[in-house]
């Protein structure tokens, strides 16, 4: 289990993967992305996750280049956006995604939606990149277990993460239970349910029990159901705050109350209701 900022989980084909992350969503593009970036590298994390579609990336690959850290210690993922979906269009899409970044490689590139009808040819293109060395792992984002189940039916090389929405309110128990079936690394979005976990009164009461924020007893939840979790935030100290999770344990029983909030209720869009 992570003990530590720097820990990492592997993926199916040996790469290692940061179970801390900050997400960047919503981060202006130019100085409040790349301070972003430079205090969660400052404090210790390794890993960014970005997008195509956040319209962000060029302030994210300003800041790993003047962040002092060497590249290859750091783990950068970015997501092709739905309308580039379909084979040729992702690849002109990474293209641009990687020059914007400044990058020679990608550490992670995921299909962002299961864009009906378009996301088997994305994903030829995803391992024609990940064969070529372009990336050093492919997975896809907010698949469900039928989506997972239609790729890994004729692919060549298998997702290697799946990154969707996932919180107590949110427990995706078959999506994960799937997932570590096939080797496939979860990753949550949006953990803290934009902002609603320090209103939840079962949280608030663990926050006092271990004397940590609401925040902070959400994201040790996902270490500890082995999920990999990227909170966005651009506050200094929210950043810094939200790394504050490795020096304490969540008893089984309170794992078990967290597990128990669950109502299938997503603050995001539903992946087979989404209109692409």
């Amino acid at each position: 289990m992570a003990k530590q900022i720097a820990d990492t989980t592997v993926l199916a084909n040996g790469v290692k993967f940061p179970w801390l992350g900050l997400g960047v969503w919503k981060a202006k593009e130019g100085n409040e992305v790349e301070n972003a970036v430079k205090v969660a590298i400052q404090t210790g994390y390794r890993s960014v996750d970005t997008a195509a579609v956040y319209q962000n990336e060029e302030g994210v690959g300003k800041a790993i280049k003047e962040c002092g850290v060497p590249r290859e210690e750091l783990f950068i993922t970015t997501k092709v956006w739905n309308a580039d979906q379909g084979y040729e269009s992702t690849l002109k899409a990474f293209e641009t995604s990687r020059k914007k970044l400044g990058l020679e490689y990608v550490d992670l590139y995921l299909v962002h939606w299961p864009v009906k009808g378009k996301y088997k040819e994305t994903w030829k293109a995803l391992e024609k990149l990940y064969k070529e060395g372009w990336v050093r792992a492919i997975g896809v984002s907010n698949f469900q277990v039928h989506h997972l189940k239609d790729v890994i039916e004729d692919c060549e090389v298998k997702p290697m993460v799946n990154q969707v929405e996932f919180h107590p309110y949110l427990t995706q128990k078959e999506l994960l239970a799937f997932c570590k079936e096939q080797y496939i690394q979860l990753e949550a979005w949006s953990p803290l349910m934009q902002g609603e976990v320090v209103n939840v009164t079962e949280i608030q009461e663990l926050a006092k029990k271990y004397g940590k924020t609401p925040a902070q007893i959400v994201l040790r939840w996902d270490l500890q159901h082995g999920v990999v979790t990227i909170p966005k935030s651009v506050k200094e100290h929210r950043i810094k705050e939200n790394a504050d999770i490795f020096d304490f344990e969540l008893t089984a029983e309170d794992m078990a109350k967290l597990d128990a909030l669950n109502k299938n209720h997503r603050f995001g869009p539903d992946p087979d209701n989404f209109d692409f």
